[in-house]
């Protein structure tokens, strides 16, 4: 593959000007150049005025998807500044921001107080990544113009180009993606858009923001968000599919000279101990941070001295843990900082120091008054709490049982399981596959160096509707924990996982889209860290099959057999239905699904645990029109199964 070369000189060493950076490793700014990147796009626009709508300057940002494809964003906001820069004598502040990397308003001086952005890349990125770039600036009681093509090269010098209407200020940003970059697409999606702007909307109380589809066939459809009760709202609009425990939403903020944090909060009769939700400055911070770890041990502390002086805990050393008092809790925690410290490129982990210290102050003093102004309230926290630790206590042997795994030598595994040879993590793959027959096939169609087999009987518990003690005696939810060997809940080790890819393998029909439904219920509450990393994956047998000259082609979907008719105009073989993964032999099994020079894996993942959270809930909760709501809104984008 590699060959050898014997150049080795300075002239070998680029330097790449600009934009061109972007272009040449987009992925290092966007994440990637697949649907995830091109929707990045948008917000990094949007988060622009969502700087300024926090900085107290935006109460408005209409976001257009415009009838050729393109995105404008609008906000009235103060307007980019359109004066000379000082570092460069022969462009404005405007076009800086717009072709300069790290070039901002959010590195010193006085424009933002707190902002999203960290490295100063947003806009720049955009232009570099586009075909197209227009810019609007209201200021001043002037409109300036200018615009970008080609990846950021200027088309049109900033001008005036008239009067601010009406007096208003603002920036207008409109762009087109470049379809060189991003080549498996460059159509948004509404409803992806929508949950993001939904949720800017929640984090900022009051301000309002507008989505129009303009484009053909979608009616010209809009949107507007905007929440006076802010994160409030956002607990509620979490927990609407779920039965509060009491109707009232606790609410409380507190603030010093340079950060501040609000938090929400109400319990509901379900039994997630995972309902924590944290934002820093508008970012989601999937991975928590020292915001959260202030508010759980704040959390603990308190609840067990109220129970404790209420006479709930009857003995001296009897105390409530972290996981019974959280069982059923929804909590939006939205702190602000001046200098937000993110640990990892993805933002999704807070690590100022500080800050734990404000929220568990906080969180100490408002939560103890929250509790003593709402006795009624408060005894039905501490009695779902109490029963929550008895179901702790009453599946402790289940639980120690699954810590004594070892996963050194195989011992105490599943007897189901069909283990790959390999002690390397990284290299090995656990399917999960529906029924024992089709486990049958795949263990004889398997590479046994790097794949493992654990067939499922049936459909496992819904852990959606199931105390921890109920979870634990389910047999398949036992081989699950014992198979993957890092345990689960408040136990789960990242670092102890068997597989570095774990593969649901289920049937392309009904039974098997709710038996991946279950498992990926099971996998986000019981082992989150795995979906959040990016090792679950979702198996794609084909449906269809046709023959053509001597090969036999393998189509995925009613989608994929429309695309190749489409591609195939003259074809004329006929598409054989493919039967259960049961019926297939072992070699279609690893020609269509399992051979991974061939197959179609889908990867899982969550950009927004918020809504995770709300979808598990519409999905597997007991909210019978919730969930009726949620499939008829979202079946047409079935294909889309990011969670």
């Amino acid at each position: 593959m590699s060959q050898a070369t014997d150049s080795y000189s300075a002239q070998d060493i680029q330097v790449l000007e600009g934009l061109e950076a972007v272009r040449k490793r987009p992925g290092m700014y966007i994440g990637s150049t697949g649907p995830t990147g091109l929707h990045h796009l948008v917000y990094e626009v949007v988060d622009n005025a969502v700087d300024e709508a926090m900085a107290g300057h935006c109460t408005k940002i209409e976001v257009s998807i415009l009838p050729d494809g393109g995105c404008e964003v609008r906000d009235n906001g103060r307007g980019i500044p359109v004066g000379k820069h000082h570092q460069y004598e022969d462009l404005s502040a405007a076009e800086v921001v717009l072709t300069v990397l790290h070039a901002g308003g959010k590195f010193g001086g006085d424009g933002y107080k707190v902002s999203g952005g960290l490295h100063g890349v947003g806009v720049s990125v955009v232009n570099a990544l586009s075909s197209l770039v227009e810019v609007e600036i209201d200021r001043d009681m002037k409109r300036y113009f200018m615009s970008f093509h080609n990846g950021g090269d200027p088309k049109d010098k900033l001008i005036v180009s008239g009067d601010a209407p009406d007096q208003r200020t603002g920036t207008t940003v409109r762009f087109w993606p470049d379809s060189e970059i991003f080549k498996e697409g460059i159509d948004f999606r509404a409803a992806t858009l929508l949950e993001r702007f939904q949720m800017m909307a929640f984090l900022n109380k009051g301000m309002e923001i507008t989505f129009i589809d303009k484009r053909e066939g979608s009616n010209k459809t809009e949107h507007s968000y905007c929440y006076e009760g802010g994160i409030k709202d956002f607990v509620q609009h979490v927990n609407a599919s779920k039965e509060a425990l009491f109707q009232s939403v606790g609410f409380f903020e507190e603030e010093d000279e340079e950060q501040e944090v609000e938090i929400a909060f109400q319990w509901n009769t379900g039994f997630n101990t995972d309902g924590i939700h944290s934002f820093a400055n508008g970012i989601s911070t999937s991975e928590g941070g020292m915001h959260e770890q202030g508010f759980r041990t704040a959390l603990t502390r308190v609840v067990n001295q109220y129970a404790r002086e209420r006479g709930h805990l009857k003995e001296k050393d009897e105390s409530l843990q972290g996981e019974d008092i959280r069982e059923g809790l929804t909590v939006i925690i939205s702190v602000r900082l001046r200098d937000p410290q993110f640990e990892g490129q993805t933002k999704s982990k807070l690590g100022n120091v500080s800050i734990k210290s404000l929220v568990e102050k906080a969180t100490g003093q408002h939560l103890k008054e929250w509790l003593e102004e709402n006795p009624v309230e408060a005894k039905r926290v501490i009695q779902k709490s109490l029963q929550a630790a008895r179901a702790r206590i009453a599946a402790r042997t289940a639980r120690d049982a699954t810590r004594r795994k070892s996963i050194l030598d195989g011992a105490g595994l599943p007897g189901k399981l069909t283990d790959c040879s390999s002690q390397e993590p990284r290299e090995s793959e656990l399917y999960i596959v529906e029924g024992n027959s089709a486990g049958g096939s795949a263990k004889e169609a398997r590479d046994p160096k790097t794949m493992a087999i654990l067939p499922i009987r049936g459909k496992i518990l819904n852990v959606e509707r199931s105390r921890i003690d109920k979870m634990l005696n389910n047999t398949e939810v036992q081989a699950l924990i014992a198979a993957i060997g890092a345990g689960f809940g408040e136990d789960f080790t990242i670092e102890k996982i068997r597989y570095h890819k774990i593969v649901l393998l289920a049937d392309a029909d009904v039974d098997g889209s709710h038996i991946r439904t279950l498992l990926l219920t099971f996998l986000y509450r019981q082992m989150k860290e795995l979906v959040l990393k990016g090792h679950i994956y979702i198996a794609q047998p084909p449906l269809f099959s046709t023959q053509v000259s001597k090969s036999k082609i393998y189509l995925k979907d009613e989608h994929a057999k429309e695309q190749f008719l489409k591609e195939n105009p003259k074809h004329k073989g006929e598409f054989g239905r493919l039967k259960g993964l049961g019926e297939m032999n072992a070699d279609e099994l690893w020609d269509t699904t399992m051979d991974p020079t061939k197959r179609t894996l889908l990867q899982v993942t969550v950009e927004q645990a918020s809504i995770a959270d709300e979808v598990v809930s519409k999905l597997m909760g007991e909210d019978v029109e919730s969930r009726k709501n949620f499939i008829q809104k979202n079946a047409k984008d079935v294909r889309f199964l990011d969670i």
